[in-house]
């Protein structure tokens, strides 16, 4: 049973850190001025295809590979260039 806590706890707390690193990302990209955007923009397509790649090749849940796709729209809608 220690080892269910000791995991559920672990888990909560990466769930705290990626919701502050959420937080400081959209911060940023808020304060940061369209034409830089759009080269953010390429830049993350491209680093994010690199890493889909990665994904597909590792043995790794389904739900990881979800996650990440989900993610990855989210943040390119939140990158927003017109």
């Amino acid at each position: 049973m220690k080892n269910l806590q000791e995991a559920t706890e672990k888990i909560c707390d990466l769930k705290g850190s990626l919701v502050a690193l959420d937080a400081l990302v959209t911060a940023l990209l808020h304060q940061m001025p369209l034409p830089l955007r759009a080269d953010l923009l390429r830049s993350f397509e491209g680093n994010a295809e690199v890493a889909r790649t990665v994904l597909l090749h590792t043995s790794i849940s389904e739900h990881t590979i979800t996650a990440f796709e989900r993610d990855v729209r989210r943040m390119s809608a939140l990158i927003g260039v017109p």
